[in-house]
């Protein structure tokens, strides 16, 4: 009968302690985040939630934006299980795309966190990216939010089948939504529109985040039919 050699006994217990507390840190950042903001959620405020020093925190992650990268993924995988309890497979893909436009409407409004750390990493370019972030974490990032987009592509190609819609790059239209998305959620926290009232005249109204919502809704359904 072969023996387990004690060595792998205990990398088994320092990895599975490492998970614990790459996720602790990641937990911490996430209420640092929805407590004070991005700008409020420094490596030493995060460590210190946590009980330990920074130099422990860089020993996890490459830095800030790797922790805010695995953060937004946790967000991402609440959204995606949001965006499946809306996309019924029983409704039209009509009445699904609207579901699920309304579903990321709600998931950001309730979430401001997810909408600020999904876009402070998206302000970020791709060679960037990879010199900031692990490419773990960049694989779990791309996953997550994969796993929310490809909820949008089979909608559109369910459509798309059935005449409904008219979609030739549904992975396109999914990343533009998504990304047009944000920046709506963003208008929708602050509640300021701005037009005008008489040509050079600008003027400040109130826009609800039902109404982005809707907007949001209209937009999406009127892309996929074109």
């Amino acid at each position: 009968m072969s023996r387990v050699p004690a060595t792998d006994g205990r990398r088994s217990a320092a990895a599975a302690r490492r998970r614990a507390r790459e996720a602790e840190i990641v937990a911490a950042t996430r209420e640092l985040l929805e407590e004070r903001g991005m700008r409020d959620a420094q490596i030493e405020d995060i460590a210190r939630a946590v009980g330990i020093n920074r130099a422990i925190v860089y020993r996890h992650f490459t830095g800030k934006e790797e922790i805010f990268a695995l953060t937004l993924v946790g967000y991402l995988d609440e959204l995606r299980e949001e965006l499946l309890k809306a996309t019924d497979v029983d409704k039209t893909p009509s009445e699904r795309l609207a579901a699920a436009v309304g579903a990321f409407v709600e998931y950001g409004v309730d979430h401001p966190a997810f909408v600020d750390c999904a876009q402070a990493l998206m302000r970020r370019t791709g060679p960037e990216l990879l010199d900031e972030i692990s490419e773990g974490a960049l694989f779990r990032l791309g996953r997550a939010i994969t796993g929310c987009l490809n909820l949008l592509i089979g909608i559109f190609e369910d459509g798309t089948k059935s005449g409904e819609f008219a979609v030739a790059e549904p992975g396109l239209l999914a990343n533009t939504l998504y990304a047009t998305g944000l920046g709506a959620l963003q208008l929708a926290r602050v509640g300021i529109l701005v037009t005008e009232s008489a040509p050079g005249v600008p003027t400040v109204g109130r826009v609800s985040p039902d109404q982005v919502r809707d907007y949001l809704v209209t937009a999406a359904l009127a892309l996929a039919s074109r």
